[in-house]
């Protein structure tokens, strides 16, 4: 089975208050076998990243008005004149929020997009042909 991953390495600050954040490196993955989510992984100074995975749809939306309720919450904003995309995360760990460049988000957001169309995600999980083949016999 092929398929195509899409990745982006990207760093992320961990805002800790709204005068203090540090650096998170991130990778940004999406894969044309599991088109309905993105996956990233934050590289802490934990020796295994941590693993978020989320819907596609909400992080596109995310980047241009606030989005999702619940574990992850996405929005834009500014700080200090930059375009930022703001992620909100919760888990029974604790809650994390996470600033990225909106340029790189998005730039990498248009690369998953050109790979999988909205409204295509179906015909990349072979459902289609399956259930051709299912009707056929």
């Amino acid at each position: 089975m092929h398929y195509t991953v899409v990745e982006r390495e990207l760093e992320l600050r961990l805002v800790l208050s709204p005068e203090r954040s540090i650096p998170v490196p991130a990778r940004l993955s999406y894969r044309t076998d599991d088109p309905y989510a993105v996956h990233v992984a934050f590289h802490t100074n934990s020796e295994h990243p941590v693993h978020w995975t989320f819907s596609r749809d909400l992080l596109v939306e995310g980047v241009f008005r606030p989005s999702g309720h619940g574990d992850v919450r996405v929005w834009p904003t500014k700080t200090e004149g930059r375009s930022v995309v703001l992620m909100a995360l919760s888990s029974p760990d604790g809650d994390a929020l996470l600033e990225g460049p909106a340029a790189q988000v998005s730039a990498w957001l248009e690369r998953t997009l050109r790979a999988v169309p909205p409204g295509t995600e179906g015909e990349q999980l072979g459902i289609d042909e399956a259930l051709d083949q299912l009707l056929a016999q």
